[in-house]
């Protein structure tokens, strides 16, 4: 009996031939002289396609199909291209203008920007959109809500104004993001029922914006289909289509990589990048995360009320043994809650070098000369979590301190870690700043009532000095209060901060052009 090794693959790797998922010959890295697709697997379909209700591999999707006022410049750096977070460029808007108190922003809008169902973007999509997300009071809102937006007028037709509580240090910055995402409302009113006035459930498995990429279709668990928006106002994507499959296992994803069969896989664990190294059918991109592997001490319960234990916690820990350990030699070093990517990070008050001798004699101090122990929860949420929390573990018995690791699920650490509860005394946990601007790092996680302070941290000082950098015009002092932010972070310790995981990419050895962002855009890759 004859077996076809590729299609043995593709039933090895889980994934179903009869769907028609299968790659053409043709995919042995060369162009195709038809319309080239790219093949993406990823861990499930995406759950919905609505930026202020994120569900699972929705994120991922959404940048590809709604784009915003601004965007970041873009800079060569070691012949690479990457986001420059020091410029501010006009997107779907060309230019705008700032009144002198800075509480109004008129936004004049690109002309001739049209969706993929040839509708011109207008000031009363961005106005309509806008109420969509005021509305569902999620995502959208509360990035509104730190840019100190409250209300979105069209003036005209290519005129919108934003109406602000203060004047906001930040808007610019926070208009680079998909959310609120900024619709084609002729489009999406015609969904529009007497029971649902914002078309919710359409959206849910439909799309209507202004960027490259529309769902052409969707088999839920299998693949979604992307096409380019032919009347995209940008270069013209090099991919007229994008397959998303969907490749539960990881394992697998690697399998169908290395087999030439996808063109890129969802982000690999460090392990997998080993891996892969040296693979002639792969190559693997990195670049600096902004996402934090934070072990965080809730101030709200015993010990962690006492910044004495906090800090001794920081000094317990040698980060380049964690750094080689854990991470096999990649990633930076936390010296600041605001991640070494973003313009504004500032390390020259990171003072917790590995000295176990000053981490018992504060222990000591706060009345624990005997030791203490504590439970460390985590959740199999990211590749690195396990790993870091045995390895803490044991890193802390040389001060004293018994750490006991208890896994959790994801969902239930998302449930404690939400701000209605806050429950968990010492726990991992993973975010950054969608956006690259210090002042967002510390609105979403550093101040008092902030959706990211998942450890309870409360400083009246702090809250003080966010609130004046965010609504100061003079961006020399939002430096300067930027980086007294970041000495107060650190003098008060809430967090254990140990490594910025590296962001890694793998993808097919043909796949040019990646731009590291939050998520990969399809519209930057090519064959090259």
């Amino acid at each position: 009996m004859t077996i076809n090794r590729r299609n043995f693959l593709l039933s090895a790797a889980g994934v179903s031939v009869a769907s028609g998922l299968a790659l053409e010959p043709s995919y042995s890295y060369a162009q195709s002289s038809r319309a080239p697709t790219l093949v993406v697997a990823a861990s499930g379909t995406p759950e919905g396609f609505d930026g202020d209700a994120l569900r699972a591999n929705t994120q991922e999707v959404v940048i590809q199909i709604y784009e915003n006022l601004t965007r970041y410049g873009r800079k060569t750096v070691n012949g690479r291209l990457q986001l420059d977070p020091t410029v501010i460029e006009g997107h779907l808007a060309e230019s705008w203008t700032i009144s002198p108190d800075g509480k109004t922003v008129v936004f004049k809008l690109r002309r001739g920007v049209k969706s993929p169902f040839g509708n011109e973007l207008t000031a009363a999509d961005v106005e309509w959109s806008y109420g969509k997300s005021f509305a569902q009071k999620r995502s959208g809102l509360f990035f509104s809500r730190v840019s100190n937006i409250t209300a979105v007028k069209a003036i005209d037709k290519y005129e919108v104004e934003f109406q602000l509580s203060a004047p906001s240090g930040i808007l610019l910055n926070m208009l680079t993001i998909y959310s609120p995402a900024i619709y084609d409302t002729t489009e999406v009113k015609k969904h529009v029922t007497p029971e649902d006035p914002w078309a919710l459930k359409w959206i849910e498995s439909n799309t209507a914006g202004f960027g490259a990429y529309h769902l052409e279709s969707l088999r839920a668990g299998e693949q979604a289909v992307f096409v380019s928006n032919p009347n995209y106002f940008r270069e013209k994507p090099f991919f007229t289509r994008v397959i998303y499959r969907a490749v539960p296992s990881a394992a697998n994803r690697i399998t169908l990589l290395k087999s030439r069969q996808v063109h890129w896989i969802a982000r690999p664990t460090i392990h997998q990048v080993k891996e892969l190294e040296g693979d002639r059918n792969v190559k693997i991109e990195g670049a600096p995360g902004r996402s934090m592997a934070s072990v965080r001490m809730n101030v709200g319960f015993k010990p962690f009320d006492d910044v004495r234990v906090r800090k001794a916690f920081n000094y317990a820990i040698d980060k380049e043994l964690m750094r080689k350990a854990v991470f096999l030699d990649t990633g930076e070093y936390a010296k600041s809650f605001v991640p070494p990517v973003v313009d504004g990070f500032d390390p020259s008050f990171f003072n917790y070098n590995h000295d176990p001798a000053k981490a018992k004699a504060l222990l000591a101090e706060a009345g624990y000369a005997n030791g203490l122990e504590v439970e460390l929860l985590y959740a199999p949420e990211s590749w690195w979590e396990e790993a870091l929390t045995i390895h803490l573990a044991d890193q802390m018995k040389s001060v004293g301190v018994t750490v006991k690791p208890t896994k959790i699920t994801v969902a239930d650490l998302r449930a404690r870690a939400a701000p209605s509860k806050l429950d968990m005394p010492f726990f991992c946990f993973q975010e950054g700043p969608i956006t690259l601007d210090p002042l967002y790092t510390m609105l979403a996680f550093a101040r008092s009532d902030s959706v990211g302070n998942r450890a309870r941290y409360k400083n009246s000082k702090m809250d003080e000095i966010i609130d004046e950098a965010r609504y100061t015009q003079d961006a020399a002092r939002r430096r300067q209060l930027v980086s007294e932010a970041q000495k107060l972070w650190v003098d008060e310790a809430p967090w254990i901060m140990t490594i910025f995981p590296t962001t890694f990419e793998a993808m097919a050895p043909n796949i040019v052009g990646w731009v590291p962002d939050y998520h990969p855009r399809w519209s930057d890759l090519r064959f090259g």
